[in-house]
């Protein structure tokens, strides 16, 4: 290996802060005869919920509050064949439910947000009644704090040219943030954590956590449905533990920790990413797929932005488009031989899990993928080493590729056999709408939280300097102009999900959710990846304690 002091001396380090979990997740053992007990209560408590589906049924709006509710709660997944029969009929007497019934303000966001959701292009129009002559929403229904609630959630489902919602957020959320104040304790938290994060752009596990602690307080609260929700919450904990531990001995193994010193050590946080991508027992491979891939694209990321020279990335760069064990001599430093064999490793893996499903074309997209988004790394690094500012058109058509999101998807892939076929891999590929619209928001986002902390370790312009140059503004100005085209991010994705659609629901459901870890990890004015002390609580929330069943 190369001179320890030379390295110290010589290269750039970024200090990033240390891993906050160590190997306590590595040591888990998976409790057999606990998870079996779930899973009858599961299946018991499944069959008397399915059941109050069905009977939810005989009044539309006392069904589509059940539904909210499952989704709310985070079994809505057992029922998808259900719930998706269901909104497919209320969608289709839609015009005629609405010519019937009038309904209030509360209901009417309810049945829109609901059905959005699912992909049902529910008209916005519906809201001009709350509007008066001024063409203003009315002054009446600021008292509505139920209705406002609902209102502001289903304006995150808007899409582009939707006046009327884009109104509905600015007036909603002004007066939500006095209504907090003056409401109840508990619904005032309730009211601050969807100004903080609304129901549409938070993670789905995490919501579900949150508000089965929220429905237990609930006086009306359904007991059965509540403790179904618990049960299922603590059974599939077990199985991400389990996968947690696997990953993290996977890691330690390894022993990259000590190999790469100068890199991020974020396993657990990795796999929070993965796990927010889709959390059901069913994905458990393409979570650990997604996991490995993530960590060996957050070591290329740190190895150029944050210790090797532009000579040793040049080489790197040429081998992963050789992408053969050939290669390997060409690299100059010992260290990225390391991490180069270890690219190859899991590509090799993948070829054989690919080979043995059938699909071996899969591993050829993951590997395309990887080569798109390291040649975007070396384009940044040359930037950095000749000091040169890009326009910011010119750093976003390459931040489309260092978002990493096409690795992400295309690893995700990977486990989804069942629709992720060819024709599939080559939608993605294609770059359509929502993804492009995805990996515009990770990088913008990314760039916002951490590109003052990037210039002091001298790494290449970010987004946000890219814009004050092109437009000659300041950062200020740079980061609002920046948030705006996230937030028109949002509207292409959700544009992308309204039916008829080019893709499997389901596939289109994973990038609406990575678009939400990246607005928990990037969201908050923080690098939640980088400095991960505010992942700590969520990490503990879904993998360290179980919900408290209730006596």
């Amino acid at each position: 290996m190369e001179n320890t002091n030379q390295q110290n001396n010589s290269r750039r380090r970024a200090d990033f802060p240390p891993s906050l979990w160590g190997c306590s997740f590595a040591s888990f053992s998976f409790p057999q005869t606990e998870f079996e007990s779930y899973s009858r209560q599961v299946e018991v408590l499944k069959e008397n919920v399915k059941d109050m589906l069905t009977a939810s049924k005989r009044d539309t709006v006392e069904h589509i509050e059940f539904i909210n509710l499952l989704c709310r709660l985070g079994v809505s997944y057992h029922f998808d064949d259900e719930i998706e029969n269901s909104l497919k009929q209320i969608f289709g007497d839609l015009p005629n439910l609405l010519e019937k019934q009038d309904f209030d303000l509360y209901t009417l966001s309810l049945l829109f947000r609901v059905l959005r959701q699912h992909g049902f292009k529910m008209p916005c129009v519906v809201f001009n009644k709350f509007k008066d002559t001024n063409g203003e929403f009315k002054k009446t229904i600021i008292n509505d704090v139920k209705g406002i609630l609902g209102l502001y959630e289903a304006s995150f489902l808007s899409v582009h040219g939707e006046q009327v919602l884009d109104e509905a957020l600015v007036f909603t959320k002004a007066n939500l943030e006095s209504s907090a104040m003056q409401s109840s304790p508990r619904l005032g938290d309730h009211i601050r954590n969807a100004l903080i994060r609304p129901f549409h752009k938070g993670l789905p596990r995490i919501e579900a956590r949150e508000y089965i602690s929220f429905y237990e307080e609930e006086e009306s609260r359904n007991d059965t449905l509540l403790k179904f929700a618990k049960i299922d919450f603590n059974r599939v904990q077990l199985l991400h533990r389990q996968e947690l531990s696997i990953l993290s001995r996977w890691w330690n193994d390894l022993n990259f920790a000590e190999e790469f010193p100068y890199a991020r050590d974020r396993i657990v946080e990795i796999y929070f990413w993965a796990n927010g991508i889709h959390f059901e027992p069913q994905y458990a491979f393409s979570r650990m797929m997604v996991t490995k891939y993530t960590k060996i694209v957050s070591l290329v990321d740190d190895t150029y932005d944050a210790y090797a020279s532009f000579e040793e990335i040049q080489h790197f760069t040429n081998a992963i488009e050789r992408c053969s064990m050939n290669a390997i001599d060409q690299l100059p430093a010992d260290y990225m031989k390391v991490l180069y064999r270890a690219l190859l490793n899991l590509f090799n893996e993948t070829e054989n899990d690919m080979g043995k499903q059938g699909r071996s074309y899969a591993s050829y997209y993951v590997k395309e993928a990887f080569k798109e988004l390291v040649r975007g790394y070396h384009a940044e690094a040359e930037w950095a080493d000749k000091c040169h500012v890009p326009t910011f058109d010119e750093y976003v058509r390459n931040g489309i590729a260092t978002s990493a999101y096409g690795v992400i998807m295309a690893a995700s892939f990977l486990g989804m056999e069942e629709v992720a076929g060819g024709e599939e891999y080559e939608w993605l590929k294609s770059n359509p709408k929502i993804i492009k619209a995805g990996k515009i928001i990770g990088r913008l986002m990314n760039d916002i939280v951490g590109h003052e902390d990037e210039q002091k370790r001298g790494d290449c312009a970010s987004g946000v300097e890219c814009y004050m140059k092109q437009y000659d503004v300041s950062d200020k100005k740079a980061i609002e102009e920046i948030q705006k085209m996230v937030a028109n991010g949002w509207k292409d994705i959700n544009e992308d999900c309204m039916r008829p659609t080019n893709a499997p629901k389901v596939l289109l459901q994973h990038n609406v959710n990575l678009a939400r870890v990246t607005n928990v990890m990037y969201g908050d004015d923080d690098d939640a990846y980088t400095t991960p002390l505010s992942l700590k609580d969520y990490v503990t929330l879904l993998y360290v304690e179980e919900v408290p069943m209730c006596e």
